[in-house]
């Protein structure tokens, strides 16, 4: 009996962690009202009601060259950033609404992160590329 929980528990979470590293899965500390986070293939979409916390997801960048990220920030009030970070969790780039664009060079093979940060922010965010 334990080894059959034991057994579903690790394939289980061999699940989760492959999930994760083809960014299906994510990691979020929020505390909001409303927080709906979509992931695509070249934007994320965020709308949120009084959030405050952080979501973090592996980013998916299929080509080695020069992205552009576009934050369009909708927000009626509060703060919100992005940051890409590289395999070491290290910031490549931010973006907010005082610096909404910015340019980066990601190699496909290398993982980046894109980790978006929220302080009572209420509205709507599109994370571009």
């Amino acid at each position: 009996m334990w080894f059959g929980i034991c057994f579903f528990l690790l394939i289980g979470g061999l699940a989760v962690l492959f999930l994760y590293r083809r960014g299906v899965v994510v990691t979020k500390s929020i505390r909001a009202i409303l927080f709906v986070f979509r992931p695509g293939k070249s934007a994320d979409r965020v709308t949120m009601d009084h959030c405050t916390g952080w979501i973090s997801h592996i980013g998916r960048f299929y080509e080695s060259r020069v992205y552009r990220f576009v934050l369009d920030a909708q927000l009626s009030k509060g703060e919100a950033r992005v940051f890409l970070l590289d395999r070491e969790k290290r910031p490549v780039l931010k973006l907010d609404r005082q610096s909404p664009a910015g340019e980066a060079e990601l190699d496909r093979k290398n993982r980046y992160y894109l980790r978006w940060e929220c302080k009572n922010a209420t509205g709507s965010c599109t994370l571009g590329w």
